[in-house]
């Protein structure tokens, strides 16, 4: 099951503090939660300006979290994130280490933006829901998804037709 997700997160070049995830399947099933160990506090003045006003719940713990979203995605899931190294990080960490991860999940997170880049950078879809909210976030990814898969499948039919001389 393909899974789109972003997370929101507070992060010192040290240490990478989950705030929020969201994450969309490709059934159309949504997930959102914002933890609550996380230590607002220590958010930068650009968090707190492009983060923190899109929170509005639900809040759950991390242990919760972790639970919830192994049962969100299932035994082997395929996930996908925009600029996803941090975000994938954040997502591992919610349950504990790397070597952690439930049974059957890939140890690596697939890039949009890498796959954007390897078809030569097309323009992507504007988003226009709310930046910097997790699942607003998730959605666009799946929706930028959606665009480069046709961008590539449309590029694929067209190159196994012969071009007219």
């Amino acid at each position: 099951m393909k899974i789109w997700f972003d997370t929101e997160f507070i992060e010192d070049g040290k240490t990478i503090d989950l705030i929020s995830i969201g994450a969309i399947r490709e059934d159309g099933q949504e997930f959102y939660t914002e933890i609550y160990e996380c230590d607002r506090s220590r958010a930068s003045p650009w968090v707190q300006q492009n983060v923190i006003p899109h929170l509005h719940g639900p809040v759950t713990h991390r242990i919760v979290t972790a639970a919830a979203l192994k049962e969100f995605a299932g035994e082997k899931p395929e996930f996908w994130a925009y600029y996803a190294d941090y975000d994938w990080v954040a997502l591992c960490q919610l349950f504990g280490t790397m070597m952690d991860l439930p049974k059957g999940w890939p140890m690596y997170c697939r890039d949009v933006k890498q796959w954007c880049d390897s078809l030569g950078n097309p323009k992507l879809p504007d988003q226009h829901s709310t930046e910097h909210h997790a699942l607003a976030d998730a959605k666009w990814t799946k929706q930028a998804w959606d665009y480069l898969y046709k961008v590539n499948y449309d590029a694929d039919v067209a190159a196994s037709f012969p071009r007219p001389r």
